[in-house]
């Protein structure tokens, strides 16, 4: 099932409608700032760069479901995001990807991709999924998974 129509919430509370993303390549990441992983954030900002005026989109979704490394509310990851880790690509609302309140989101992609035997649940910040220009999300990486890896195969959907 393709892209579904949702329309997102930045950490602004500003609407961000899928809809936009349509005929682009999208990497989508649970992010967290106080986690062993938040590093990612300089590969995923390389990725967008790089690859961001050729049709990739990021988005990332700060959560704290994992370990609580994500306690801050909109603003304080808003100012993270821009002084401690400075990303240019989109970062949404905070919310959660697993259990009964999972952003409807996230309860796409899981089903879309199901992880490891077949488990949908996320097991910890910074899963990334990949979705193709047609809206399929096309693979699911794990946490340990550096963005710059992602590089030739991101390059391959453009």
């Amino acid at each position: 099932m393709p892209l579904p129509d949702l329309t997102l919430q930045r950490l602004d509370g500003s609407p961000y409608p899928l809809a936009q993303l349509a005929g682009k390549v999208i990497l989508v990441v649970n992010v967290a700032s106080r986690c062993g992983f938040t590093p990612q954030y300089t590969g995923l900002e390389a990725l967008y760069l790089d690859l961001g005026p050729a049709g990739l989109e990021i988005l990332g979704f700060p959560c704290n479901q994992f370990g609580q490394q994500e306690p801050g509310d909109d603003e304080e990851i808003a100012r993270f995001c821009s002084l401690d880790y400075p990303v240019t690509f989109p970062i949404m609302a905070k919310c959660e990807v697993n259990g009964e309140q999972a952003h409807p989101f996230y309860q796409w992609l899981k089903k879309e991709k199901p992880g490891l035997l077949g488990l949908e649940n996320i097991k910890w910040n910074f899963t990334k999924f990949l979705i193709d220009r047609n809206g399929n999300v096309v693979d699911r990486f794990a946490p340990t998974t550096k963005p710059e890896s992602l590089t030739e195969q991101i390059r391959a959907l453009l």
